[in-house]
């Protein structure tokens, strides 16, 4: 899918977030990166295939145990 030089990260790789946005829709808060993920402001993300990742924002320090 994706035809950067070097390539994009799959959409499987650990570091698929890094691939370039192909569209963009601030207002509805997603965007369609080269590598087919879908990501969306509150972290959570769509895969190519379908699989959803909930959000996944880290905790507020002054919650840390």
């Amino acid at each position: 899918m994706c035809q950067h030089r070097p390539p994009c990260p799959a959409a499987t790789a650990a570091d698929h977030t890094a691939a370039r946005v192909v569209a963009s829709h601030p207002e509805q808060g997603w965007y369609l990166l080269c590598n087919g993920v879908v990501i969306f402001d509150d972290t959570g993300e769509l895969g190519p295939d379908g699989l959803a990742t909930e959000p996944h924002r880290a905790r507020p320090l002054s919650m840390a145990a």
